[in-house]
């Protein structure tokens, strides 16, 4: 089986092992999100920075509200940032609750405020979503 958006992902995690490698950890949330605001200019990555992300009923498919994640990339993947000495379920949670009643399917949660860079990649397909609308 092949991986979701298996060149971008790479691209993604492999700008935030650089920044990591080279800033370390225990900066504020921000630093990260402008160093990889800078890092996906430089690779001429197509992203949105704390984008906007349509919630639908499940019932009807009207937007309900948004969700505002850290970047969107290529209109394909959520990437979510923290810079927290601990990684708490809440966080993956969240990218889960933006994935379900999105039109997206794949997400990274990255944590630098760990002694390593902790990355996870989260998929929740359209296939399995109860959402009652046209999806890309």
């Amino acid at each position: 089986m092949e991986l979701l958006h298996k060149e971008l992902s790479y691209k993604i995690v492999g700008l935030c092992l650089d920044i990591y490698n080279n800033y370390g950890p225990y900066h504020k949330e921000v630093v990260y999100q402008r160093l990889l605001n800078e890092k996906f200019g430089l690779v001429s990555i197509k992203y949105l920075w704390e984008p906007k992300i349509d919630i639908y009923s499940q019932d009807t498919g009207k937007i309900m509200g948004c969700y505002v994640p850290d970047f969107l990339i290529e209109d394909k993947i959520i990437l979510e940032i923290k810079a927290t000495k601990i990684n708490c379920f809440r966080d993956e949670e969240q990218i889960l609750h933006y994935l379900k009643v999105s039109e997206y399917e794949l997400g990274f949660l990255v944590n630098f405020g760990l002694r390593s860079l902790y990355s996870k990649r989260l998929i929740y397909t359209n296939d399995r979503k109860k959402i009652n609308t046209k999806l890309r």
